[in-house]
């Protein structure tokens, strides 16, 4: 007689188009904080962030529309999961979740709603719109941002050490261990090749549209230079 449950084996959960707007999310996010300070930076700093704000619209779309992992129904949850979660990671128990876990999708939740918060007032503040705490908002936005994803990244490590997973390599694979009628059938790989398309394809008319002001003022500083030389 055969077991009514087969060994765990590879599964795809985490589709093409999740992966790629993870990874892409945490260059903008990265990118554009490291860059907020430096004016000689600010094209790629804005450049990041518009491109950290439409990634976060596909994310809400894909999120209703994507596959079984993708969609927000399959992970997000109300308090008493959460709790129920976090006390079973206290407790060494850990409830295993084939998607985001209760905790993880708060994170995510929180990481979404922050991350729009700052691509809508970093468009304000860069575009001369709004009252005059706007920067200061785009900056706790920010910074409350990378309080979360700090808070994320203690998750993911707390995780793979409880359940014996690469949650990071799973989420470059896309694969995880399961009952095979819990895997996704389709990784949607044209999704996230037009995605990677249509960023690299917005960094290219960005860096087209960039004001020459550097070459312009190299030229003025030159001209200014050989002035004052035929004075002397």
């Amino acid at each position: 007689m055969s077991d009514a449950v087969t060994a765990p084996q590879k599964i795809r959960v985490w589709d093409a188009p999740v992966r790629v707007f993870h990874w892409l999310l945490v260059l903008c996010f990265a990118g554009a904080y490291l860059t907020a300070e430096s004016e000689a930076l600010r094209l790629v700093h804005v450049t990041l962030g518009y491109t950290l704000g439409g990634l976060l619209a596909f994310r809400l779309v894909w999120g209703v529309v994507g596959t079984r992992y993708a969609r927000f129904g399959s992970f997000v949850r109300g308090p008493s999961a959460v709790l129920r979660y976090l006390q079973s990671i206290a407790a060494k128990k850990p409830e295993h979740h084939l998607g985001h876990n209760p905790a993880g999708a708060v994170a995510i939740v929180l990481l979404m709603l922050m991350g729009l918060g700052v691509a809508f007032t970093g468009y304000a503040v860069y575009n001369d719109m709004g009252p005059a705490w706007l920067p200061e908002a785009h900056e706790l936005l920010g910074n409350g941002m990378l309080l979360v994803v700090a808070g994320h990244l203690v998750g993911v490590v707390t995780a793979s050490w409880q359940h014996r997973e690469n949650l990071v390599r799973a989420m470059v694979t896309g694969y995880k261990m399961g009952q095979p009628e819990q895997g996704i059938r389709r990784s949607w790989a044209v999704v996230a090749l037009a995605i990677v398309l249509a960023v690299a394809a917005f960094w290219w008319q960005q860096w087209q549209s960039a004001p020459k002001g550097d070459a312009a003022a190299q030229t003025a500083l030159s001209a200014k230079a050989g002035h004052d030389k035929d004075n002397d």
